[in-house]
């Protein structure tokens, strides 16, 4: 059994790490918000957009897409994947664009990269600047005060004759504007016993030792905010409009749960 880490370059397992997401759904859920809540414009950039799946369901939809990334590896795989869009090697969080578009997207979290207040205020001042009045800026995010430090999110995948488990998670230190999100690749020729990784972490199951395992560990410094500081953020800049994490249906927040929808228009 062997371990090592990941490092900031995910480009390799990205899809894979991703096999269980819905793209199709999530970004038709921000079109319906858009026809809703937006100026139904049809220019769209996704920041931090990654391989592009999330761009590639646009364009589908009938939008004129960009995409923006610190990752070049991911952008030359969206490339691909999504020739009619442009993308840019950029920083979310101090971006400028020539031509203002309708709708700004950041899917999976992706706005906790900002890794800091001060950042994420760049970054909500850099899509304002991007949008049209009346434009759409969508993203999900997490509480601080709701992380659960001992929960992680699991599964598993099939590639390439190897198997493949994912798990990752939140974590929280209780004070202070950073949080971790925590990941774990395991990598084998033979199925994972999934009743004992979905029981324990992947780093401590008991077959491990039993057959050869790749296993790579990795984690990334987030920052972190309460829905009410990131709401005070938002406010000088947008009519801010937040909705249960459910892309089947949309739904106002029940200012319980820490995971939410954020739907911020332009103003």
């Amino acid at each position: 059994m062997s371990s090592n880490a990941l490092y900031t370059d995910l480009s390799a397992y990205y899809d894979l790490m991703c096999s269980d997401i819905n793209y199709q759904q999530q970004s038709a859920s921000i079109h319906r918000l858009q026809q809703f809540l937006g100026n139904n414009g049809l220019q769209h950039l996704d920041l931090a957009c990654g391989t592009g799946p999330h761009v590639r369901n646009f364009i589908d939809f009938g939008y004129q897409c960009s995409g923006l990334d610190i990752n070049q590896p991911m952008l030359d795989m969206a490339m691909r994947r999504c020739p009619e869009a442009q993308f840019n090697l950029h920083d979310m969080t101090a971006f400028h664009l020539e031509q203002r578009v309708d709708l700004i997207t950041c899917f999976l979290y992706s706005i906790h990269y900002s890794q800091s207040i001060e950042r994420l205020k760049s970054c909500i001042a850099s899509v304002h600047s991007a949008l049209n009045d009346g434009g759409l800026f969508c993203f999900n995010s997490v509480d601080k005060h709701k992380i659960d430090n001992t929960t992680s999110v699991k599964h598993f995948t099939e590639f390439e004759a190897h198997h493949f488990a994912f798990e990752s998670g939140w974590h929280y230190g209780g004070e202070g504007e950073q949080q971790l999100l925590k990941l774990n690749i395991a990598k084998s020729r033979q199925p994972f016993m999934a009743s004992l990784a979905d029981a324990l972490p992947l780093f401590d199951t008991p077959d491990a030792g039993l057959q050869e395992i790749e296993l790579w560990q990795d984690q990334h410094t987030m920052v972190a905010t309460s829905f009410t500081e990131l709401q005070q953020l938002l406010a000088p800049y947008f009519d801010v409009h937040i909705f249960e994490h459910d892309y089947e249906k949309i739904v106002p927040w029940d200012c319980v749960s820490g995971n939410a929808l954020f739907v911020c228009v332009k103003i």
